[in-house]
């Protein structure tokens, strides 16, 4: 009575028996409550300059390490909410990389290791559907997987967890780095405590808050135009129009760097230095150490191929042209011929980078010299028989209408329809008339006429000289294509809009004959490389798929089937 009447007073209300009843659940609890151990793998690949390992961020971070700054994991459960949110999986104990110090080996080589590392779980927050890792290091680490074997009460087997990224210290980030179980789910099928995880990954993908240049560390997906191909700073030679989100150029579209914007053009972005690579691109979505080094090692050969001649050409009066063939094998001979075999071999064994490893082939090629190509190998002329030449129109030919026409518009370009005509194919069509290979669908067109011939004035302005083209082909019994005639053209003396000027060439082998049909051939081949790098390589692949890709990654979680399903695609 005295108790109840001195809490009245104070306006305290008094222990009840409820709340006395509410600890001893409590305590209950945690005696019947159950921890075990969880033995787990993690494989990490350390921080690299191509494939060397950094050898003074390995130093730092084994600091780092011994200082108690570590690499630690949480991983989440798919039952229990966290008290402090209840929209999310509560959080495990942290458990740490064992053995950091003594198990990042001192080989130069960048190379995967696998560490143990133990978690303290409570059996009743069930299996762990995600994890959260935070890199305490002072750099970065390429975390390839977890996996968690044989966890109790599950299906018996190991619980995977598939990584493929790169994690940065945590001070980079504004959120943790969660990665979720090698699971797919819909979004409506998401364990509900995961749910608020897979929205909060999204929206640091889209990031759209981020403002000025993406770094490295950056994991942002958004869009850009291609703003950035030309450099209107130095003079209006060198602008470029923007490609993308113009009535004209609609597309394509790129992935956004947030570079500034260049001081004469606030449209056009600002363009890195000539040799710097550092261009933001997602830093799991980059070339990897050994496709990066490969990629180095072709484009140092490159440049030994530019500036070797540059410097023998100070007496060269034609440095920006080939004389003769020779000058193109040269591409391939001279230098010296590295060896094969089991001496060369285990030279390369001990050389640590891919980059040189290219550099110093096994397999007979000559030092900073292209690998011969294999229509070289037999004979050096083997490239110029119309069979070969043929050969490698393959991949870009279409059923023709005889005689070709052209789309370009007539009002502005003039007549632009072909010149070619049945007497000068007639001679070799195998005692076909133009109407039976139509017929067979035996004739077949590689045209390149309406894809340059608008450009073609400003091409032949500078030092490099073409014409555009269009090759007429023959399907032959025995399933291979010989050339018929090609047609080389150029816009009109006085303009274009008087149409293109045209001549025709047909095969022949001796003489002043053959040669020009070489030099038409080797037109119409220059042609058909260049547009399929820039049109079938780069517009048609590379530019439309972009889009997608970052779309995917800004709308399709990493445990969406469909993202499952493309992502290796997109690699």
């Amino acid at each position: 009575m005295i108790h109840t009447d001195i809490a009245e007073i104070l306006c305290v209300k008094p222990k009840t028996e409820k709340r006395t009843k509410t600890m001893e659940e409590d305590v209950k609890k945690k005696k019947n409550k159950k921890t075990m151990k969880i033995e787990g793998e993690v494989v990490v690949m350390k921080k690299n300059l191509l494939d060397f390992k950094d050898a003074m961020a390995s130093f730092l971070d084994r600091v780092h390490e011994l200082l108690g700054r570590r690499v630690s994991l949480h991983l989440v459960s798919s039952l229990q909410p966290d008290p402090a949110n209840e929209k999310r999986g509560r959080l495990g104990k942290a458990a740490h990389l064992e053995k950091w110090v003594t198990k990042i080996k001192t080989s130069v080589t960048a190379e995967e290791t696998a560490f143990a590392v133990t978690f303290d779980w409570d059996e009743s927050m069930g299996p762990p559907a995600a994890f959260v890792i935070k890199n305490h290091h002072h750099s970065q680490f390429y975390l390839k997987s977890l996996t968690l074997r044989n966890f109790p009460g599950g299906e018996g087997g190991p619980i995977h967890f598939v990584c493929n990224s790169w994690i940065y210290p945590s001070h980079r980030y504004r959120s943790d780095r969660v990665f979720f179980s090698n699971k797919a789910y819909l979004p409506n099928e998401t364990p509900e405590l995961l749910k608020e995880l897979r929205k909060e990954e999204l929206k640091n993908l889209r990031d759209n808050e981020k403002g000025g240049e993406l770094k490295e560390w950056d994991r942002v997906y958004d869009y850009a135009y291609y703003n950035d191909l030309g450099a209107p700073d130095k003079g209006p030679d060198s602008a470029r129009p923007v490609l993308g989100g113009s009535p004209d150029f609609p597309y394509p579209r790129r992935g956004k760097t947030g570079r500034k914007p260049t001081k004469s053009d606030p449209k056009s972005e600002s363009r890195l230095a000539l040799l710097n690579l550092n261009i933001y691109v997602p830093r799991d979505e980059r070339f990897s150490h050994v496709k990066f080094s490969d990629f180095l090692a072709y484009a140092l050969k490159s440049v030994t191929q530019v500036l070797v001649p540059e410097i023998a050409s100070v007496c060269d009066k034609t440095i920006n042209e080939f004389d003769s063939f020779e000058d193109v094998f040269h591409l391939y001979d001279g230098s010296i011929k590295l060896a094969n075999g089991h001496t060369i071999s285990k030279l390369r064994d001990v050389i640590p980078w891919e980059m040189f490893r290219e550099l110093v082939r096994n397999d007979g090629e000559r030092f900073l010299k292209f690998p011969l190509p294999d229509v070289l190998k037999e004979s050096r002329s083997a490239w110029r028989t119309d069979e070969e030449f043929a050969r490698e129109m393959l991949a870009g030919l279409n059923p023709v209408e005889f005689p070709p026409k052209s789309n370009l518009d007539s009002t502005r370009y003039g007549n632009q329809h072909s010149s070619i005509r049945e007497e000068h194919i007639k001679p070799h069509m195998n005692g076909l008339s133009v109407k039976e290979a139509l017929g067979q669908n035996k004739l077949y067109i590689l045209d390149h006429h309406d894809a340059l011939m608008p450009y073609l004035t400003r091409i032949n302005s500078t030092n490099t000289k073409t014409y555009a083209t269009r090759t007429l082909l023959l399907l032959q019994e025995d399933g291979t294509l010989k050339p018929l005639a090609i047609e080389l053209s150029l816009p009109h003396a006085q303009g274009e809009s008087h149409g293109s000027v045209s001549k025709i060439f047909t095969p022949s082998e001796k003489g002043v004959d053959g040669t020009i049909w070489q030099l038409a051939k080797a037109y119409a081949a220059v042609n058909d490389s260049g547009y399929h790098q820039l049109i079938s390589h780069w517009l048609q692949t590379h530019a439309v798929i972009e889009p997608f890709i970052i779309a995917s990654n800004r709308q399709l979680s990493v445990v969406h089937p469909i993202y499952k399903l493309l992502h290796p695609h997109f690699r």
